[in-house]
């Protein structure tokens, strides 16, 4: 069915840093060897269903406007199979070869569940000869539990137990659709998982819900021999005043107390980064030093807007920070780069899809290539290393070993005298980073 969705576009090519054909990578080239890897093999880039196939470009003050001549528009299951066809011409033309989606995304939420799961398997069937047809793979597959009415007040932590009975339900199928479609992951993100005002809520028990959902998921993917891992996504606000998965060290604070640590890791995207007022290299670096960073959703935000603009990145340090903790942790493993992303609403033509994700991995590919030339260099490492060299011996070795006292701290002081400190040097690293980019 090649060349009948996007008629006219060629599969993306790389032209190199002087190409100006605005449809080719002038950065990202698939086989090229950054250290160990090719390009291809460090990025995992995927594309998002909801955002390239489901997403009409509405905003808060304005209907659709996406041209998306395959699509009639309609919530049939021929018109979902449709849409997967469309998708993997997109993917393939594109060079991506993951793709992530949400239940509702991929299928229609017909009259009751069981219709529901119905046309969710009648368009896996169609996702899974897609996949056998193109090599293409999920990265994760997830339940929408936030766009249903019956949502409104949350799924897993909702005060209603038929509404959470429900989600449960839906988390059941979704999974085990991830898991015949050969999913390395599913991810969790609680839409409407808090709350719009603490007069009507217990926090207390709907954190335990929560946990309790996650357990059940924990206990049926041993059940069903899923071996993919599972994220949690985190996510401040909007919809909801507050959401429990507020920001990474929420989440891992979440993990931690209701003893999900090692069940699941964290899925980060930079939008919600900035929601959070965290930068994306904060929120990165706290999921890695945890051994909890699994995946990136891979879009930026307007920090002038505040709400969820899920804009492509093209800004270089951004893409450079990012990077550099994924190469910090010595690459993706299930993981990837989701292009959690829409084209602008101005943007509405098909062939926008592809001018926004080539900018999005050549974006990436400078990024990648930056990162690894500064980890090589030595000069940041070595000046962080040489910061904190005063705990690698002495009074510094015994308070880090936890062998020293207040008194030993005291007594080391009062035989040392006031304590010189020497200037973090924050000019000169940035100039450093300067340097590479």
């Amino acid at each position: 069915m090649s060349g009948e969705f996007f008629p006219g576009i060629p599969t993306i090519a790389y032209e190199g840093p002087k190409s100006r054909n605005p449809l080719a990578f002038k950065h990202y080239n698939a086989s090229e060897v950054v250290g160990d890897k090719t390009m291809k093999e460090h990025l995992r880039f995927a594309c998002a269903y909801w955002h390239t196939m489901r997403n009409g470009l509405a905003d808060p003050f304005g209907g659709p406007t996406a041209e998306r001549p395959w699509d009639d528009g309609s919530d049939s299951v021929d018109n979902a199979r449709k849409r997967v066809w469309a998708m993997f011409e997109f993917m393939q033309k594109v060079g991506i070869d993951f793709y992530c989606f949400h239940d509702r995304d991929v299928a229609p939420e017909l009259n009751d569940l069981t219709a529901s799961n119905q046309a969710l398997d009648a368009v896996a069937d169609e996702l899974l000869k897609a996949q056998n047809q193109t090599g293409i793979k999920l990265l994760w597959g997830t339940a929408c539990l936030f766009s249903h009415k019956r949502y409104n007040q949350g799924a897993g932590t909702s005060p209603d137990a038929d509404v959470f009975a429900y989600a449960a339900a839906q988390v059941k199928k979704a999974l085990e659709v991830t898991h015949r479609l050969g999913g390395e992951g599913y991810v969790f993100w609680g839409g409407r998982e808090g709350y719009a005002t603490l007069w009507n809520t217990d926090m207390k028990r709907e954190l335990g819900h929560l946990a309790r959902l996650l357990h059940m998921a924990v206990a049926h993917k041993r059940k069903i021999g899923f071996q993919g891992a599972f994220y949690i996504e985190p996510k401040p606000r909007e919809p909801s005043t507050h959401q429990y998965d507020s920001d990474a060290a929420a989440c891992l604070n979440f993990l931690r107390e209701h003893g999900l640590m090692g069940e699941l890791s964290l899925n980060i995207e930079t939008n919600h980064a900035t929601l959070a007022g965290h930068t994306m290299m904060h929120e990165l670096r706290v999921a890695r030093e945890a051994g909890a960073l699994g995946s990136i959703d891979a879009n930026t935000g307007d920090e002038l807007i505040g709400w969820d603009t899920d804009q492509f990145p093209t800004n270089i340090y951004l893409t450079t920070q990012i990077m550099i903790e994924v190469l910090r942790m010595g690459g993706f493993a299930t993981g990837g780069l989701n292009f959690d992303a829409k084209c602008r609403r101005e943007s509405f033509e098909p062939v926008d899809l592809f001018h926004a994700h080539i900018g999005g991995m050549d974006a990436f590919a400078r990024g990648l290539k930056t990162a690894h030339a500064i980890i090589g260099d030595g000069r940041i490492d070595a000046f962080v290393k040489e910061r904190y060299q005063s705990f690698d011996a002495g009074i510094g070795a015994r308070i880090e070993a936890g062998n020293a006292t207040l008194e030993d701290c005291e007594a080391h002081i009062l035989a040392t005298g006031e304590p010189s400190t020497r200037s973090g040097r924050q000019e000169m690293l940035e100039n450093i980073i300067n340097e590479f980019i």
